[in-house]
């Protein structure tokens, strides 16, 4: 009797996120994990008319072309065109990240009978684009207060946003930083091939979400006062045009340069030619006060020393490792001063080298992915 072989399709998790994919690395690093955890992986976002092109990933990617790229038409028809996604596709995990994907994945794991994930990266409902408007603001937080108590558990990027989580609904709350890989370093860039300068010291301010409230205009300002110094800018934000047009006006352009998102290896190249990091957010609303943002984990990775604000999870890792210094107010003259302090002691420079060093070997996600592993085998 012949042995006859029976085809079990693999278990397929479907990941949502409302970006473009190219750069959240974050989402990158949560579908490799689900891999690890045994899940085929489709990863679903949208395309915009300015996004870049994917780079080669290891598991399914599909974006959508939407009509609408901003306001509340762009999220209704994103979370819309969503659900019908999640409806014909099979799966048997969902992961929504962020409130603005969590309705269609929450409906649809009803609907179904799916498990689902949902993995907050910030605290949404605090963000400055949402203070400022309050209507849109009770929108969200009403989205929220529907679905979050309904969750058994659910994942954020810091102790300080889960708190808040676990104290408003009740919910069991794992925290999963957001923390690099120690082995994704590339080769440092070349300088001269760059375009960069070689007897200035290099500065770095990097990320996706440059935005309002983050100190950029600020530091900006500071580069009038630094002849010494080169400032590279890189990345996307909705400052960046202010910050382009505050660079003519200062007559700086000698001083800094600015580069469009680009993929994180070749960042990574960027970021390991700079001395001093920024992470310059103020304390605005919550969302800001708690957060603990990649670039933070960046510069432990490529050795940079930080220069931040006074904020709950950034001071805590800085104080932590002794990894750099605090501004203690957001004026360009302070910025500027505290700058000239950390390159002004080189035995103080040669300790946070040693320091960053350290960190980097605690602080990378081969550690960190150990948990969510056990957070994605539970739901098998």
């Amino acid at each position: 009797m012949k042995n006859i072989r029976i085809f079990v399709p693999m278990k397929r998790a479907i990941v949502s996120v409302i970006n473009d994919l190219v750069t959240d690395q974050r989402v990158n690093k949560s579908c490799l994990a689900l891999q690890k955890a045994g899940y085929e992986v489709l990863l679903v976002g949208r395309k915009q008319r300015k996004s870049p092109p994917m780079d080669e990933r290891l598991y399914d990617s599909h974006r959508m072309k939407l009509l609408f790229e901003k306001g509340p038409l762009f999220y209704a028809e994103y979370n819309i065109r969503l659900f019908f996604f999640l409806l014909f596709h099979r799966a048997q995990l969902l992961l929504s990240n962020d409130l603005d994907t969590i309705l269609p994945n929450y409906f649809i794991s009803r609907l179904k009978g799916i498990k689902m994930v949902f993995d907050s990266h910030e605290y949404f409902t605090e963000t400055p684009e949402l203070v400022n408007r309050p209507q849109v603001q009770r929108v969200w937080k009403r989205i929220e207060g529907f679905v979050v108590p309904k969750l058994n558990e659910m994942i954020t990027v810091c102790d300080s946003i889960a708190d808040l989580f676990r104290e408003k609904y009740g919910v069991k709350v794992h925290v999963i930083r957001n923390i690099p890989p120690r082995k994704a370093l590339p080769p440092r860039g070349d300088k001269q091939a760059l375009g960069l300068p070689s007897d200035k010291h290099l500065l770095i301010l990097q990320g996706s979400g440059i935005n309002i409230q983050r100190g950029a205009e600020e530091l900006v300002q500071a580069m009038s006062l630094l002849d010494d110094c080169f400032l590279m800018i890189i990345g996307g934000g909705d400052v960046l045009p202010t910050l382009k047009q505050m660079v003519e006006d200062l007559k700086i352009t000698d001083r800094v340069c600015f580069f469009p998102r680009m993929p994180y290896q070749q960042m990574m190249a960027y970021t390991q030619l700079a001395e001093l990091g920024f992470c310059l957010d103020k304390d605005t609303n919550l969302n800001y006060r708690f957060s603990l943002p990649n670039k933070l984990f960046d510069f432990i990775q490529a050795g940079v020393p930080i220069v931040a604000s006074h904020l709950t999870e950034i001071e805590k890792i800085i104080r932590q490792y002794d990894l750099g210094l605090f501004i203690e107010n957001h004026e360009p003259a302070t910025i500027a001063a505290t700058i000239r302090e950390a390159f002004s002691d080189e035995a103080r420079r040669e300790q946070w080298q040693r320091n960053l060093a350290l960190a980097a070997q605690e602080l990378c996600w081969e550690n960190e992915e150990q948990k969510l592993l056990e957070i994605y085998r539970h739901y098998e």
